[in-house]
């Protein structure tokens, strides 16, 4: 199981990127963020609708969820990245401390 964040935008328009392969002893905990969060919704948002930031200089978030024989994408604006959202975004980038702020790819 492996999920991962990345966030562009911004000022210098940069990309990081956090990762995580949770433990078999953390799966649960990581099933769990990965399912509440409104994949579908964000499908069926992003058909009408460009995935651009709201406004200059904000960021834009892609999350991808990789679970066994099962596999997410979402593209979300900042001012969508919220409740769920946040609540995965900010576990990876807690887990994965020393990944994003540098310059490592995933």
């Amino acid at each position: 199981m492996r999920v991962t964040v990345a966030r562009s935008g911004g000022i210098a328009g940069l990309t990081r990127r956090w990762c995580v392969t949770a433990p078999p002893r953390e799966r649960e905990m990581w099933i769990e963020l990965v399912d509440s969060c409104p994949w579908e919704a964000v499908d069926a948002l992003a058909a009408g609708v460009s995935a651009a930031p709201d406004g200059a200089d904000r960021f834009t978030w892609t999350i991808e969820a990789d679970l066994a024989g099962r596999s997410h994408r979402a593209v979300v604006a900042e001012s969508r990245a919220h409740g769920p959202w946040r609540a995965l975004i900010d576990a990876v980038r807690a887990t994965d401390a020393g990944g994003g702020e540098g310059s490592r790819a995933h």
